[in-house]
């Protein structure tokens, strides 16, 4: 991934409008399969990476992080929010950008937004990790939360699992209008629902995706019986958790990095020794995942860096000999490496 002397003066930047375009170019089913791929693929080499828990700013209103790794050859990083309160004042609750660099020289190669991006990987994850996790011909899924990833989420399982019915639940009614108003067109059967209850009737996959901050308990012990998938991916944060411990209980619990869902996701309500499986042990067949058809799998997720390593390579390879991104003069490179002041002085009018 070298850097040659004529590239490393720019860096490619793919803006919210050109990431639409890629986004529309591609096609988002294709583009969901593909970034799932990536994913599915770097979890494949996770032992390679370097991993560390993110790094959190947590504020009364929310939360900023950086989420960064390297495979030795590329490092990434991303720079992401969560705000609740931020919807009720017209504003997004997760904004995100991201960069990507060669480990050989430490020059970026890659800056981009990554709002959009981390809503479509967000989704892949989750249904690579339905595929793996899913009873056999899930087709059904309860969408309680019907915010800004909803949509995602239904195209992705559709795309990657098959799914064939989304059942929508949230408090406001006005978001589960908005989503099945965007889903009219996607080839989905939409079933309207006025409660979680009504939601998870036959379903074989229930979302969670809320994000309040706080405990809260939108599925409780006895709304869920045998042989589902629970895919959990609410707004995770110390103190924010979704589902009643017993659910826990009584399930398979698969994560991404244990130090940080101990942290962030519904295990953090758990003791310290509660048992997991790491979801790339189950990817690469060294851990089983689903066993039976009565076993109730839990994807306890919260995003992890390498998820975003993998988009970033993903949009890396995507942009070449596009016009969906356009160079930024960000590094300052003088002809001899020792001289920028005379860079400087030279750059006088």
């Amino acid at each position: 991934m070298t850097t040659t002397p004529s590239e490393k003066a720019l860096v490619p930047f793919v803006s919210v409008d050109n990431m639409m375009r890629l986004v529309h170019s591609i096609g988002i089913e294709t583009m969901l399969r593909d970034l799932a791929g990536y994913v599915e693929d770097d979890f494949k080499r996770w032992e390679l990476f370097d991993k560390t828990p993110r790094v959190a700013s947590h504020s009364e209103v929310g939360v900023i992080e950086l989420m960064p790794t390297s495979d030795g050859e590329a490092y990434g990083f991303k720079y992401v929010n969560g705000h609740p309160k931020n919807t009720s004042e017209g504003l997004q609750t997760v904004t995100a950008f991201g960069l990507l660099a060669d480990v050989y020289t430490g020059y970026p190669v890659l800056l981009t937004e990554m709002t959009m991006l981390t809503a479509l990987r967000t989704a892949a994850t989750s249904a690579m990790a339905a595929k793996y996790l899913a009873p056999k011909g899930a087709d059904t899924m309860a969408m309680i939360g019907n915010g800004a990833q909803s949509e995602f989420q239904t195209l992705a399982m559709k795309a990657i699992c098959g799914l064939k019915t989304v059942r929508l639940f949230d408090k406001d009614p006005a978001a589960t209008e908005k989503c099945a108003r965007n889903l009219a067109a996607a080839g989905i059967d939409v079933v309207r629902c006025t409660s979680p209850e009504q939601a998870i009737e036959g379903a074989q996959i229930l979302t969670t995706c809320t994000a309040d901050k706080q405990n809260a308990t939108i599925l409780s012990d006895n709304m869920v019986g045998s042989g589902v998938h629970i895919n959990a991916i609410g707004g995770d944060c110390p103190g924010k958790t979704e589902l009643a411990a017993g659910i826990l209980d009584r399930s398979d619990v698969f994560v991404e990095f244990p130090p940080q869902t101990r942290i962030e996701g519904e295990i953090q309500k758990m003791p310290e020794d509660f048992a997991v499986t790491e979801l790339w042990e189950v990817i690469t067949g060294a851990k089983q995942g689903r066993r039976d058809d009565k076993q109730i799998t839990l994807f306890d997720s919260v995003g992890f860096a390498i998820e975003d390593f993998s988009a970033l390579r993903y949009i890396r390879d995507q942009i070449k000999n596009t016009e969906f991104f356009i160079d930024l003069d960000m590094l300052a490179d003088p002809d001899d490496p020792r001289d920028l002041f005379g860079m400087l002085q030279r750059s006088k009018v």
